[in-house]
Order: structure tokens, then sequence, then C-alpha cells
């Protein structure tokens, strides 16, 4: 049975209990699970928290969120008690550190995660905070950290806020067990484990740190070794080494686990989970989510706003990019939900109050990469290649742009429905081998804007990068102007570019100065680069290396040489997005 959006919830039943009285209001004397987030709590499959709480809901447990904490105050987490199992802990859909502070590490002046959009609601390393917290609460509990922030600081690494190497964020948080990645299958089979009060190790897509003893005592013959904390903080170029080793051993049917030191303790990190079929993600979606944010919310969510009127489609991402957590995250092996799974979405959204005919996205983290498929074909199950796209595209992903357009078409026809856009990335190489998506995509999917992100335009940056180059995005452009204008229609190519980006100095930007000024083009927006944890890019950042050839390149670290590229990129007058 196809799940329905709640409509009208009454928060007290349908939400997942934030307090006694809502604990009470379902006849539960007492909670399984506590969930502690560093989001504003908005019941959406959009939001981890949610998502990981209608997952372990639907095994029969008694699940309840603490949403943003006050984390000076103890008490604010035992509004409902002591939790019989576990509490499980993130910080949320972003980094705590990317939530609060910008490219140029001044303070964020909106957090979007939260009510209002006010800043200060939760604490930098959140998952360390939050943790800590839980285990001075509820001595004796096991805490168990999961999330996009866990998931890229599991193993050493640069923090570029902090402008230091950090060690696993298990060692600060002294939490019992990491999650990483999409962590459905891991999460339940903790729940069972300690239900049934079974160790917690060899779960697929799991991080402990072990004890001395146990250190001491376990085989590591099975693992790949990691450099140690001790060792890259004595050579910075350990860190390459170490996103090396770690990309290499992703694949969750050939990678073995990795272990790393910690002094004389091991982190001993599992090899991934496997990813979801589409079965089994479609029933992700079919939970009783309520789609919307906790009512004792009184000031609208921004991140909730952004995304309420739009569909994920797709999960994972082959792309491989090096500046990007996705790969780290959600892997590169794709899960797409049935056609039937996205319809009756979009028709309970439509019958939604506020709805107004458009639906904002079909998307994921690769709009284009619905229906296509990898991870099924032995090759790929003992491939260790960081990327299906880069430098070529793989044979042996399965490309079927024939299903994001089945999906397109069949979306715009439901009633009620006037408009569907693509707001979500699209793989320009991928659309080139595909004319007839672009032709569907520019003919009636795009709002008169198409955001597209070749990034850089001179070839070494974009190497480093894993990205296609100048060629393919002025391919892709032509083809989309093309077909624009055989619709009938004026649209425009909104390119994103990253400034600042490892090799990429005053003469690398030049190549895209010269283009932008050729094509008399106003950019939009301009992205400043940040090292985000674990990536090949931060890697390259802290090095000061090529992450291939292991050679120094420049790297611009100065805010003031830094806001220099910003500024030769927006310095052209207001953004428009398109030729004048």
């Amino acid at each position: 049975m196809l799940w329905s959006r709640t409509m009208n919830a009454e928060p007290d039943r349908n939400f997942l209990p934030t307090s006694a009285a809502e604990m009470k209001a379902r006849g539960w004397s007492e909670l399984d699970v506590l969930l502690i987030s560093g989001d504003a709590y908005v019941d959406h499959p959009s939001f981890a928290a949610a998502v990981i709480g209608r997952v372990l809901e639907a095994e029969g447990l008694r699940v309840g969120i603490v949403a943003q904490p006050d984390w000076n105050d103890p008490a604010c987490l035992e509004v409902m008690g002591r939790p019989r199992l576990f509490c499980g802990v993130t910080a949320g859909n972003l980094d705590s550190m990317l939530a609060a502070y910008t490219a140029a590490r001044r303070k964020r002046k909106e957090d979007a995660y939260s009510e209002g959009g006010e800043v200060g609601k939760r604490p930098n390393l959140a998952v360390t905070v939050y943790s800590q917290l839980a285990r001075r609460v509820f001595p004796g509990i096991p805490v168990v950290v999961g999330g996009i922030e866990a998931s890229l600081r599991r193993t050493v690494h640069y923090d570029y806020w902090q402008d230091k190497l950090r060690p696993s964020i298990l060692l600060d948080s002294k939490a019992d067990i990491l999650v990483y990645g999409m962590g459905e299958r891991a999460v339940r089979e903790i729940a069972r484990r300690i239900t049934v009060e079974q160790k917690l190790d060899g779960i697929p897509g799991t991080a402990r740190l072990l004890g001395g003893r146990e250190t001491t005592e376990r085989d590591f013959r099975d693992c790949t070794v990691l450099p140690s904390y001790e060792e890259c903080l004595a050579d910075k170029a350990m860190l390459i080494k170490l996103a090396k080793l770690t990309e290499r051993e992703q694949n969750p049917y050939c990678g073995k686990p990795l272990v790393q030191m910690h002094a004389a303790r091991a982190l001993l990190i599992e090899r991934p989970a496997e990813p979801l079929n589409t079965a089994e993600l479609d029933r992700i979606y079919e939970l009783p989510y309520t789609y919307a944010p906790h009512p004792r919310y009184k000031q609208p969510i921004p991140a909730f706003a952004m995304i309420r009127d739009s569909i994920t489609v797709v999960r994972g991402c082959g792309g491989g990019c090096t500046f990007c957590g996705l790969g780290m995250h959600q892997g590169r092996f794709l899960s797409s939900r049935s056609e039937e799974s996205v319809v009756h979405e979009v028709e309970q959204l439509s019958g939604q109050k506020g709805f107004h005919g458009t639906v904002t996205d079909l998307g994921g983290p690769t709009a284009n990469l619905y229906g296509c498929t990898n991870g099924v074909k032995e090759a790929c199950r003992k491939c260790r290649r960081a990327s299906c796209l880069y430098p070529q595209i793989c044979p042996n992903l399965a490309i079927d742009m024939k299903a994001p357009i089945r999906l397109m078409r069949r979306v715009r026809k439901l009633g009620r429905v006037r408009h569907v856009f693509i707001q979500s990335g699209i793989r320009m190489e991928l659309a080139l081998d595909n004319p007839e998506y672009i032709r569907e995509l520019a003919a009636h999917h795009v709002s008169g804007h198409l955001k597209v992100a070749p990034e850089h335009l001179h070839d070494e940056v974009v190497r480093r990068m894993r990205k296609p180059g100048q060629k393919v995005f002025d391919a892709f452009r032509a083809q989309f102007e093309q077909f624009s204008r055989e619709a009938g229609k004026k649209q425009y190519i909104v390119p994103y570019f990253i400034s600042n980006f490892p090799g990429s100095t005053k003469e690398e930007m030049k190549v895209v100065e010269g283009y932008l000024r050729d094509e008399r083009w106003k950019l939009q927006q301009v992205q400043d680069f940040i090292p985000l944890p674990m990536t090949p890019a931060a890697a390259m950042y802290y090095s000061g290396l090529d992450y291939e050839t292991e050679q120094p390149i420049p790297v611009i670290r100065g805010l003031a040489e830094r806001r220099g590229q910003i500024r030769r990129l927006k310095g052209r007058g207001p953004a428009r997005g398109k030729r004048r």
C-alpha cells in the first residue's frame, strides 16, 4: 500500500512525540529511542531525524525527538525521561560548522534549518556536544551518532573553520557507535542488537573506537590500514593517502573494513552498507510523515519552505566530484524510486492546502541519474573507482534517460499540477548523449533559468574537480538554447562557478573571466570553495598537493586573496544569469 500524506495533523498523535504530554497522548510511559537533532523538527523525508525516527517507529519502537536542545541545560534532554534502548544524535542536515560559518569563516546571518532562520540554535561540532550531554544525562545508555556531520568526520579529517586536523569524531564525542551514510539499515540492526543485548561489532555502515584491550586482541589482517592520527599530524601528505585509501574501499560489495590508529586505540570502520533497492526506498517514503514542521513552531523554517513542493526521486551519485561530500555520505551506487511511488506523492502534495500547482523539483543529488543503475553487474561489484562518470562515462553504468522523461511526462499530466520543474543538479555529459532529455527539459521543465554547474573552465582545475570541462558545457548550452528556441521560449543557462579551488590562482581564473567577458555574461552566483571534511578537495587544500599526481599545487588560503577571485567573477554588475 502506497503512503498517504497526513493532513490537518493533530500534534499529539501524528508527529513523533517531543514532550511528555505528547507521549501521554500516545499512551506511552517511556521511550525506546530518543533522537537528538540540531535541526528544527520537520516531519518530512528530506530531514534525516524524521526518516530515522519513522524507520524505527515502523519496527515497533517508541521514538521521541528533542530538536535543538539547549546544550547548556541538561534537563532539556529529560523531558521524556530515560530511553530504554539508546540515544541517537545528529547535527542535522548540515555539518554544524558549515551551518554556522561562511567560507570567509564569518558567522552566517541565517540558519535555514531553524525556526525563523534564527542562528545560534545549535552548537559548533553539535554531534560531539550533544553526545557528551547525552552520556552525562543518561549514564549507561548507548549513544549512537549519525547524519552528515558524523559521516564526514568518521576518520581523521581537516576542519577548515578551525584550520586544524581533528581526530575521528568518535574520540571527542565518546559515542558507542557511529553510523555513516544513509543509515536505515544500520540503525535497525543497532536497535535489534541492543534489544537482545548483542555486541555492536561488524555492522555494515558503522564505525567504533575500540578500547586498548580490544585493539590489542583484534586481528586487523582483513582490514585496510589508514595513516594514523599521529602520522597525519606529522606529515600533511598523509591526508592525501588517507583520502585515496578511504575512497578505494567505499564499494559495499568489495570494500574492506578500515582501521586507523589514534594513539593506542583503533578506529574500526566496517564496510559501507548496501544501498536500498527500489522497493525498500519506496517503503521509506510510505512511512506516515506529516510532511510539515511540528505545530509548536510559529515562524517558518526556511529549509522546509525550499523543499515543501519538491520530490526526491533518486539517491546516491556516481559523479565523484572531489569537492562534494555526497560520494562519501550517500555513496556512488544509485537507488531510484518507482514511478508509482513518486506519482502518489505528487498526487497527495497537489491536494494539500497551499499547493499552487508547481512541483518545484523531481530530483536528488543528480536529477538525470533517475532510473540509471550501477552496482548490479559483477564488474561494478569489484570496482574501486570513485566516479562512474569521470574521466569517461563507465560502460557498466546502465543509462536510462527514458526513465526521467517518462516520469516528467506522467507527473505533469496529473490533475492540479500546472508546472513541473527540475532544480537538482544535471550531469551535462549524460544529457548530451541523450538529446531527447534536453529537449524535454527545455520544452516543459525549466522556469526560465536552468542552473548547471561547470564549476570551472581551466583544464587542470576541472581535472582536479573531476568535472567534464568547457567543451561539454558549451555543447550542452548550445543544445539547450536550440531546443528552447524550438519550443518558442526565451530561457537561459545559469552557470555556477567555484572560486579558490586548490590549484586555481588568478592565472587559472583568467580562463573563466575571459569566457564571461567574451560572452558578456553576468554571473548570478559564485560559490567560494569550502573544504568539506573527508573530501579529496579538502586533502588537496590541507596538503597543498595534487590528488592524483601528489605534486605541489598553489592553494589560496588568505581571506584577502580569496576575496580577489570572488570580486573578479562577481564584479560585472548585478546578477542576471544570462547574456546581455
